[in-house]
């Protein structure tokens, strides 16, 4: 997914620059929330300087955000660009019935250059980190859920992920950088070493709190591409 700095500006603005093509301090900052942050003052985020909002809708096949319409219609209405993000049950069910639910439930696409391509969550389930599945049953998973949502909607959505659980639950699997931006956790100065199959992030969430409201995320580029990732350009 992740040459030159020029080619991947101007046209991979979609999975973002590389690292070293801005200073930090140009990149657009943003911010990922849930049902933890409820209902959030969003004329107070954009006053704040966020240019981006990811917001959780669903989890599995049964859980919806109550809080997703308030957070997701609010960011938009405030001139920020949004997407919407999946928590993903990989040991519940296939991953295109989760897909099809999320997309049944706030998580689809448009381009209308105001709305992110889905998120795809996957981290750990309390005790279990790998949801008590092979690397190969993770990766047939997400491959099910990343096909199924680009059939319906023209867009491989992001993949949520730290660099530790994506090289454990997946066993350092590398077919999915090309297609998949990625949204990388790492609560800590710098990106430090990416998953298996990705050279660079195109988002990365740094802090668990800060001047927005829930998650602290930059995008790995300017302004004019993370535009031109919202249009699938």
């Amino acid at each position: 997914m992740k040459c030159s700095i020029i080619t991947i500006v101007s046209i991979l603005g979609l999975v973002g620059a590389s690292p070293s093509s801005l200073d930090k301090r140009s990149k657009p900052q943003g911010l990922d929330v849930s049902a933890w942050q409820g209902n959030v003052n969003w004329a107070q985020v954009k006053a704040n300087g966020a240019s981006f909002a990811i917001v959780k809708a669903t989890e599995g096949t049964s859980y919806t955000s109550p809080y997703f319409t308030q957070q997701y219609d609010g960011s938009y209405k405030q001139g920020l660009i949004r997407g919407a993000y999946h928590f993903a049950h990989p040991s519940a069910q296939n991953g295109a019935a989760q897909a099809d639910y999320f997309i049944a439930h706030g998580g689809g696409w448009s381009a209308d250059g105001k709305t992110l391509p889905g998120m795809i969550d996957l981290e750990p389930n309390g005790g279990s980190e790998c949801w008590g599945i092979t690397p190969s049953e993770m990766v047939t998973f997400i491959h099910d859920f990343g096909n199924r949502y680009h059939s319906k909607t023209g867009r491989y959505p992001m993949i949520y992920c730290t660099t530790s659980w994506w090289n454990t639950c997946t066993g350092h699997n590398t077919g999915f950088g090309a297609d998949y931006p990625l949204v990388l956790a790492r609560w800590a100065s710098t990106p430090g070493a990416m998953p298996a199959g990705w050279s660079y992030e195109s988002f990365w969430q740094f802090a668990d709190s800060g001047k927005f409201p829930g998650d602290q995320d930059q995008w790995n580029g300017d302004e004019a591409s993370l535009e031109r990732m919202a249009l699938g350009h």
